[in-house]
Formats: C-alpha cells, sequence, structure tokens
C-alpha cells in the first residue's frame, strides 16, 4: 500500500509540473508619433501588445497568426485601421471585434478562414472599408436572415471572395446600401441569385473576376453584369479569356444599361473577340474603353466592324499589352471610323515604335495623346507627328516620357504649330544637352524634362511656363533663366548646392529641391522667393551650423508662423555634418553657447585678457615694477661682474677699490656736498677718497652703468638726504641700487646724511629693508649750530672709514 500511494503521489506531481503555461503575448515597439504601429513581417504567432496607448492603425500582415481571442484586441479601442491580411488566420472569436467600435477599415484578406460570422461585424458601426478576399469560405455567411453585413451601413469599399466560393444568395448583402468600390472574385462561382447585387446603387468602380464563368456561365455572368451595371458604374472585367462570341455576349447587359466606362484586365484577347464585342456595343453609350495587363492574339483584323457605331466613345486607355504577333499587326486604318471621334488616347508600354502619319491624320479631335513607355525615337515621332506641320492642331496634352527620344531641338520644332498645346512630358529620355534657344508653343504652361541626363539649363526653356519638372537629372545650378510665370518648380534628386535665386521666379509658389547637395539655407535665400508658400528640401547633406539649426527650428519649429510651408517630414531633414551630429533631425540638435557664438566668446576672451593685460602694466608703471626690474637685470650683471673680478683675484691678480665712499645727493643739494662735505673729508688726514657723479663718471656710458660701477668700486655709498633727494629720479635709483646691495647682506655698505630733518615715510616703501635700517640704525644729522660740525665731521670719517656702529 505504501508503494502504491508513493506512485500516485510521483504521478499526480508529474501531472502538475508538466502542465503548459498560458503563452506570454510579444510586445510590438514600432509605433511613432501618428499612433501607427507598424507590426508587419515580424514572424507573430499572437496578436501582441504595443508600446503606445491609443494607437489609431495596427498593422499585423505577413506574420505567422493562427486565431484571433475575444482578448487580444482588448487594448485597442481607439482603433481606426486594422490589417490582418497574409496570416494563417483560421479562427477568430465572435466577440474579438466588438470593442472596435470606431473601426473603419478591416482587411482580413487571404487567410484561412473556411466560414464567415456575421457576429464579427455586428458592432462595428463605423466601418467603411472591409477586405474579405482570399481564404476558403465557400459562401458569405450562414445566409438566411442572418446577413454578413447586417450592421455595416456606412460601409463603402467591399472586397469579397476566393477560388472556393461556389455561391452569391440573395440577401448575403442585406444591410449594404451604396458602394464606392466592389470587387468580387468568382472565377469558381456556380450559383448566383439574381438580383442579389441589385440592392447596392450607386456603385462607383465594380471589379468582377469571374474567369470561369465567362467560359462555362455566361448566364449566370449576364445576371451579375445585369445587377451592377449602372450608367455612372466604372466597371472593370479582370482575369477573363475572351475568345469566342459567346465569351462576349454577356456584354449586350453592359450595353442595355448604358454603361459609360469598361475596363479589361489581365485578359486574353481576339481578333474574333473585339469584332464581336464592337458589335454587341453597336450604338451603346460607351465613353472610355480601356485595355490593361493584356495578351492579344491576332493581327488586328477589325474590318468586319466597320459598319458598328461607337459614335460616343472618346477615350481608350491601352497599357501593358503584348501583341503577340507585333510584326504582323495592320494599321488602325480600317476601324478610322472610330479614330475621328476619339479625343483621348493613351497607348502605354506597348512597344509601340510609330504611330504613321495616316493615322494621325484621322485623329482630328483628339485632345490628348499618351505615347509613355514604348519604343519612339526622334525619326518615329516626327513620323507620328507629321513632320510638324501641325495636323493635330487640337492637341493640349503629349506625353512622350520614357521612350528613346535624344533631341529637344527637334521636339520643340515638331510642337511649334501645335497652338492649342498646354501640357508636354518628355521625360525619361536619353538627353545630355539642352540648346541655346528652341520654339514652342505660345502658350505651353507645362513642362516635364525630368529623370534626363541634362547637365545645365539654358534660355531654351519657355518662358511662359507655369509648371517646371527638372528633378533628377545631373543639374548643378539653375541661375541662368528667368521664368516670370513660374508657379511651381520641381528640382529633386539633382546636384544643386545651393537655392537657385528667388529673384528669377517672382511668381514661384511651390519648390521642390530634396535629395540634392544641399548645405544649408537661411532667411535671405527664401526672402527672394516673394510668392513661395510650399517648400520641400529634405534628404540633403546639411551643415547642421548654429545658423541653421536656429533659422529651422524658429522658422518652422511652432515658434514662430512663417509664410513658408515645409510640405515634407522632418524625419527627412537630417544633419551630414558635422560629425558628431550627423544622422540626427535638425529641429532635434542641441549645439553649446561655445558652438554657436564661438567668435563673440574667443573676441570677449581676448578683450577680457586686452583688459587685463592694460591693467597690468599700469599697476606695473604704478609700482615701478619695469624700473624695477631693469635695476635687477643691471644689479646681477654687477654681481656676476663682481663675481668674476673675485675670482681674478683669487686667481692672483690684484684688485683694489678705487673710492671709500660713492655720494649719492641731490642736485639741489650739490652746493653743500661742494663746500661743505668734499673739502672735510677729502683733505682730512689720513684723506677720504669720494666719487662724485659729475666728476669721476666716465663721459660716454650709460649712466645706470656709471652709477653701478661706481657703488661697485666703492667701499661706502653716502646719501645725502634731504626732500630734494627724495624727490629726485636719479636718487631714488641710486637708492635703488643701494637696497639691492643691502639685500645681498652688506648691511654697513650704507651711509645715511640728513641735511634737514626727514621722516622714513618719506622713503619709498619699495625699499622695505632701508626703511628698517632707518628704524634701527643711528643716522647722522647735519647741525644747525656751528659748534657742533666738529663732532658730525668726526662721526662721518670714521662711518666712511668703517667704524663701529653709531
Amino acid at each position: 500500500m505504501g508503494s502504491l500511494a508513493m506512485l500516485v503521489l510521483l504521478f499526480f506531481s508529474q501531472g502538475q509540473s508538466s502542465t503548459p503555461e498560458v503563452e506570454k503575448r510579444s510586445t510590438c515597439d514600432q509605433c511613432d508619433e501618428r499612433l501607427f504601429c507598424n507590426c508587419s513581417s515580424r514572424n507573430y504567432q499572437h496578436v501582441p501588445t504595443v508600446t503606445v496607448t491609443e494607437v489609431v492603425t495596427l498593422d499585423l500582415s505577413f506574420n505567422d497568426i493562427t486565431s484571433v481571442a475575444e482578448d487580444d484586441l482588448r487594448e485597442y479601442t481607439w482603433l481606426r485601421t486594422l490589417d490582418l491580411r497574409s496570416n494563417r488566420i483560421q479562427s477568430i472569436h465572435e466577440w474579438a471585434f466588438h470593442l472596435l467600435q470606431g473601426l473603419e477599415s478591416l482587411d482580413m484578406s487571404y487567410n484561412q478562414l473556411a466560414a464567415l460570422n456575421p457576429a464579427w461585424f455586428s458592432k462595428l458601426l463605423s466601418l467603411q472599408h472591409l477586405n474579405l478576399l482570399g481564404s476558403c469560405y465557400r459562401t458569405l455567411g450562414p445566409g438566411g436572415t442572418l446577413s454578413l453585413f447586417r450592421s455595416l451601413t456606412r460601409l463603402r469599399f467591399l472586397r469579397f471572395g476566393n477560388p472556393a466560393l461556389e455561391e452569391v444568395r440573395r440577401g448575403d448583402l442585406a444591410g449594404v446600401r451604396q458602394l464606392d468600390q466592389l470587387e468580387v472574385y468568382g472565377n469558381n462561382l456556380k450559383r448566383y441569385d439574381p438580383g442579389s447585387l441589385g440592392d447596392l446603387w450607386p456603385l462607383g468602380v465594380v471589379t468582377l473576376r469571374l474567369r470561369g464563368p465567362f467560359q462555362d456561365n455566361t448566364t449566370l455572368v449576364s445576371s451579375i453584369l445585369h445587377d451592377v451595371s449602372y450608367s455612372e458604374t466604372f466597371l472593370v472585367v479582370a482575369d477573363v479569356l475572351l475568345s469566342e462570341k459567346t465569351s462576349i455576349a454577356p456584354f449586350r447587359e453592359t450595353n442595355r444599361r448604358r454603361v459609360r466606362s469598361i475596363m479589361f484586365q489581365n485578359a486574353t484577347l481576339t481578333d474574333e473577340a473585339i469584332v464581336h464585342f464592337m458589335e454587341v456595343m453597336d450604338g451603346a453609350s460607351l465613353e472610355f474603353l480601356g485595355v490593361e495587363d493584356a495578351t492579344f492574339h491576332g493581327t488586328g483584323s477589325w474590318t468586319p466592324a466597320r459598319r458598328t457605331h461607337l459614335d460616343n466613345l472618346d477615350t481608350v486607355y491601352f497599357r501593358n499589352i503584348e501583341v503577340m504577333n507585333v510584326y504582323k499587326f495592320t494599321s488602325f486604318l480600317p476601324v478610322g471610323f472610330l479614330l475621328k471621334n476619339l479625343r483621348q488616347i493613351s497607348i502605354i508600354n506597348c512597344k509601340v515604335y510609330v504611330m504613321p502619319c495616316l493615322t494621325s491624320l484621322l485623329l482630328t479631335q483628339m485632345v490628348y495623346l499618351d505615347l509613355s513607355g514604348n519604343l519612339l525615337t526622334d525619326l518615329t515621332l516626327t513620323e507620328s507627328l507629321c513632320h510638324g506641320i501641325g495636323i493635330l492642331r487640337n492637341l493640349r496634352v503629349i506625353n512622350v516620357s520614357d521612350n528613346a527620344l535624344k533631341s529637344i531641338s527637334l521636339i520643340s520644332k515638331l510642337v511649334t504649330r501645335l497652338d492649342k498645346l498646354v501640357h508636354l512630358d518628355i521625360s525619361q529620355n536619353a538627353y545630355t544637352s539642352m540648346p541655346p534657344t528652341c520654339s514652342w508653343p505660345q502658350i505651353l504652361t507645362h513642362l516635364n524634362l525630368s529623370r534626363a541626363k541634362l547637365r545645365r539649363v539654358t534660355p531654351c526653356l519657355p518662358s511662359t511656363l507655369e509648371i517646371l519638372d527638372l528633378g533628377h537629372n545631373d543639374l548643378t545650378a539653375f541661375h541662368s533663366v528667368a521664368l516670370p510665370a513660374l508657379r511651381e518648380l520641381h528640382l529633386s534628386g539633382n546636384k544643386l548646392m545651393s537655392l537657385p535665386p528667388g529673384w528669377l521666379f517672382p511668381s514661384l509658389e511651390v519648390l521642390l529641391i530634396q535629395s540634392n547637395t544641399l548645405n544649408m539655407f537661411g532667411p535671405l535665400d527664401l526672402r527672394l522667393y516673394r510668392r513661395l508658400r510650399a517648400l520641400q528640401a529634405g534628404q540633403n547633406r546639411f551643415v547642421c551650423s548654429c545658423e541653421f539649426v536656429n533659422f529651422m527650428v524658429w522658422r518652422w519649429g511652432g515658434a514662430v508662423e512663417g509664410s513658408v510651408e515645409l510640405t515634407d517630414r522632418w524625419d527627412n531633414y537630417l544633419c551630414d555634418s558635422p560629425l558628431p551630429l550627423q544622422g540626427q533631425r535638425v529641429d532635434r540638435v542641441q549645439l553649446s553657447l561655445f558652438q554657436c557664438h564661438r567668435i563673440l566668446l574667443v573676441s570677449s576672451l581676448c578683450g577680457c585678457m586686452l583688459a587685463s593685460g592694460i591693467l597690468f602694466v599700469i599697476l606695473l608703471w604704478k609700482i615701478h615694477a619695469v624700473w624695477y626690474v631693469r635695476m635687477m637685470w643691471a644689479w646681477l650683471k654687477a654681481k656676476r661682474n663682481s663675481g668674476n673680478q673675485k675670482r681674478r683675484d683669487a686667481a692672483g691678480n690684484a684688485y683694489l677699490l678705487c673710492y671709500d665712499a660713492f655720494v649719492s645727493y641731490s642736485e639741489q643739494d650739490a652746493e653743500w656736498v661742494e663746500e661743505f662735505l668734499v673739502p672735510e673729508l677729502e683733505d682730512s688726514q689720513p684723506p677720504l677718497s669720494l666719487c662724485l657723479h659729475k666728476r669721476d663718471f666716465l663721459p660716454g656710458h650709460w649712466i645706470i652703468d656709471n652709477i653701478i660701477h661706481a657703488m661697485e668700486r666703492s667701499r661706502r655709498t653716502l646719501f645725502v638726504l634731504s626732500e630734494h633727494f627724495v624727490h629726485s629720479e636719479w636718487c631714488r635709483y641710486e637708492l635703488d641700487f643701494s637696497h639691492f646691495r643691502l639685500f645681498d647682506g652688506d648691511s654697513e655698505a650704507a651711509v645715511l646724511v640728513l641735511l634737514e630733518p626727514i621722516s622714513k615715510d618719506d622713503v619709498p616703501k619699495r625699499f622695505c629693508k632701508l626703511r628698517k635700517l632707518m628704524s634701527s640704525r643711528t643716522y647722522l644729522e647735519w647741525p644747525q649750530e656751528d659748534e657742533r660740525r666738529a663732532e658730525f665731521w668726526s662721526n662721518l670719517r670714521l662711518a666712511v672709514r668703517g667704524g663701529d656702529e653709531l
């Protein structure tokens, strides 16, 4: 029993540990400021969560989602557009869309839904676009009173059907009142209840893909055409093989219902089918006939239809038609009765290399001719336009773009007599140059010369132009042609480095100059465009200088509303340089104060340094620093010379001092020195030798050198101090040198004699040691009484000879 209990416990514990956890939903972080989340092609297996709230557009196409659960879309209540196409969805919970009451567009095409549930759409009262193409459902819902679209009263665009669709029953589209576009894919449709589409009115564009029924069940096709054919309906019949009379018979309904526009897409046509179609449409109200992405098997033998009347047909549109036996194809002359009434002809990408002049002569009412994407050359175009003799005088628009034309001069000559021509498109040809002058129709207002190989423009351009497209050429400049009437100029995809001068285009309102090599532009450039209101200049190589960034942010960043509007997105305005800013959006660049005002800051710094230098110089001048330095240098020089002399003395060369004292005095005190001082000292026993600047200085030498030389050759320096001395410049210099000497440690070198009472405060403060000496040492004062003078001279002789301190 114990073993059995353990086994049971082990079984349940293993069962609990193996219980799968709920798989965590992925997160899509590809959302932008427009609340659009692009979660396409990311291999999601479940509906992901997103990183923003209130998302408006959610693209989940091209993933591996297999189901949509009840709560998968609960957080998307603000959704307006939901794209679920091209997944592997097999099941959708009936309440999955119930919270999306503001949803306007739902694409569920190309999944694996085996049935459609009316409950999905019951709460989508705002839905306008619904795409149910693809999948594998056989019917549109369960039928009966449970109409799939009963709540979709605002629906305007509906696409449904797939290769498995077998039935369209009466009441399947109940609730839908009118549609701008309806597309039905029913290549294998087996049952159609007449009137199933009959309640839809008005119908704008109806596309029918009914390849199988056109071959096997023309009655079913007739019923459908009867229900969707209205005079204002544009009918598109796609994916059909029209080779025999039986396949054409259902179009009798379009004749009876007076349909004015029919387009065949992805069709296969034969001569027999075309002839029978014209016979079926004899006398019809048909105004537009188009054939696109078709294959034609035949030679153009349509002569049996020459008695038919399609007098209302004025527009034919042929695009991407492959003629299997092109070299056997005859001209359109057998159906010339149709050409006389045609006003608009488009034969695009059909490998046409010439339209004979005889055919052109029949097109007397033609106002629009589009032969783009063919094999026309200058020679064959000359034939098509009858050598420019002006036969097609009613032509207002010619499009011969994407051919093999090479001469702009020839084109201008061929069209110059077309007096009503206002629009000429000669883009995507092999032009490499523009002649200096050309002749054009007098009222030509629109010229397209884009996607050629032009390197420059010339006055060949007509001055009457209002719209000019020179985009995607090799232009490097546009400054030589004035176009006074021009309102719109396209220059994108060139090599322009600056905006063209605005004064050349006084009427210009729109300028497109994207994908060039612009570095920047500014207010001065735009000011020349007096009427410019829209500018597209993104995807250029912008240098994000302070001026350009500030201009862009100030003009278009929201601070000030300018007269010119940037009509492309800010994502197109990226910095190319400097390197640290490369790839950043211009409006998000943050530049420092130093980067934006470098010259001003450097100038301010230099100014501050200059001012500081001036103040420093003034300060040095105030404290006599220059002289102080010069004196220091002179003193050091003298010390060095003195040291050399001492070294010479040590070597044995005798060197004697020449004077006992150098006398420093003011010129105003010279009388006292010469009459009293000199006789008393030099005539004493033993006599003292004095150095006087008047007598002993060497002529021709710098006076500073003489002062230093005299002090160095004197045992003492005798200063005769007085008020005159303190204010004498040269005496101050001698005090300076004495000050240096005192600093050198020779405090006995200076002898002070006061001719008159003087305070130590009168001595300059920079001579700190001299002031200290005057405070700490005794100095000699010249007595006014005669009886004391003998003692004065005795003490002075003793001081000069180097006696004890006085």
